[in-house]
């Protein structure tokens, strides 16, 4: 049963122009209620900051990353790789959500997210580089941010060792596009955060 389903998933996400749609309509099933599914469900009760996410909680952000990252996959070089870190690059956020001082936090989600991305794909036998591939990508999934910024957290000589880096610039610009409204200005900003990300790490 949990194969069967995995399957679909995998079929929808490497298929579908918008995998949101299938996924939303099995969240209104009872079918993600079950580990390892319910990693991706317990996405909904995850909350995150108004002012840096206005779409509102991490499943709704996790969908139009998703659907992004289906429109951009051919320009991967591994796209299912690709997919299912876009589906579970956030997972982390379920145990590093906390409120601080008022504010929503997510604080080293991509790290806590890399042992649950594991722990979900070794549920259905991939194998060890396929799911090494994800993790990875789970992993240094922010680094765009940290490494533009110049914060104390970016490690670009070390991602550079366990990940090709057009891959994480093109896994992060679906991740920051999948937030509030698309608009033009926004995606000429992040553009250029990704070319800056991409001369700073090479």
């Amino acid at each position: 049963m949990a194969i069967a389903l995995y399957e679909q998933i995998d079929f929808h996400i490497m298929q579908d122009d918008k995998p949101s749609i299938f996924m939303d309509n099995l969240l209104e099933t009872d079918e993600l209620q079950q580990y390892p599914f319910s990693m991706l469900s317990d996405l909904v009760k995850v909350e995150q900051s108004p002012q840096h996410h206005p779409e509102g909680n991490v499943w709704v952000h996790t969908m139009m990353v998703l659907d992004i990252a289906a429109q951009l996959k051919e320009k991967s070089c591994n796209p299912r790789v690709f997919m299912w870190s876009a589906l579970l690059h956030d997972l982390g956020k379920v145990p590093a959500t906390k409120v601080r001082k008022g504010k929503i936090t997510a604080y080293d989600h991509d790290k806590m997210g890399v042992g649950l991305a594991v722990n979900f794909l070794k549920e259905f036998n991939e194998d060890s580089e396929f799911i090494s591939k994800v993790a990875a990508m789970v992993r240094w999934h922010m680094q765009i941010l940290f490494v533009v910024k110049d914060m104390p957290f970016a490690r670009p000589e070390e991602m550079v060792k366990q990940v090709p880096v057009d891959e994480i610039a093109l896994l992060g610009y679906c991740d920051r596009m999948g937030r509030g409204e698309i608009t033009k200005e926004r995606e000429d900003k992040e553009k250029e955060n990704i070319r800056i990300f991409l001369e700073k790490s090479k």
